[in-house]
């Protein structure tokens, strides 16, 4: 994936604040924080997002979001974490390479979460079933 930032980045090629790397992954500060500690995290090898992506490489992100998570709070003296994946571009993907954001939250930090909205009359048990359909 010549074009990718993010293999950029991995390879070297591009210049990052890398706070973490082992064989399968690399983690590194977002250059446009929410807050600061505001860190991604990817696999090494190209994938665009969690429909692509391999078993072994998505275990491996998984793992190392979980364990940088505690750190990343402790470091930064946050009062919370988020952990955020955005898959393809309606959803909010910026970059196409899988990469999941580990976000310190702080108290008053203004940040906001997406709206809620209650289901209609009936239409849980309508998308409950199209969803359990799909599994079959």
């Amino acid at each position: 994936m010549g074009e990718c930032i993010f293999c950029k980045i991995v390879a070297g090629e591009l210049s990052s604040f890398k706070v973490y790397e082992d064989d399968e992954t690399f983690a590194f500060l977002d250059i446009r924080p929410v807050n600061p500690g505001h860190t991604l995290v990817v696999p090494k090898h190209h994938s665009v997002n969690i429909f692509d992506v391999g078993a072994e490489d998505w275990t491996a992100v998984i793992k190392v979001v979980r364990s940088l998570s505690a750190v990343i709070e402790r470091a930064t003296e946050a009062d919370g974490i988020n952990i955020n994946m955005n898959n393809r571009e309606h959803a909010g993907q910026v970059v196409d390479h899988l990469h999941v954001h580990i976000i310190p939250r702080f108290k008053g930090d203004g940040f906001k979460l997406w709206h809620q909205t209650p289901y209609k009359e009936g239409e849980a048990v309508k998308v409950q079933k199209k969803i359990k359909a799909q599994l079959s």
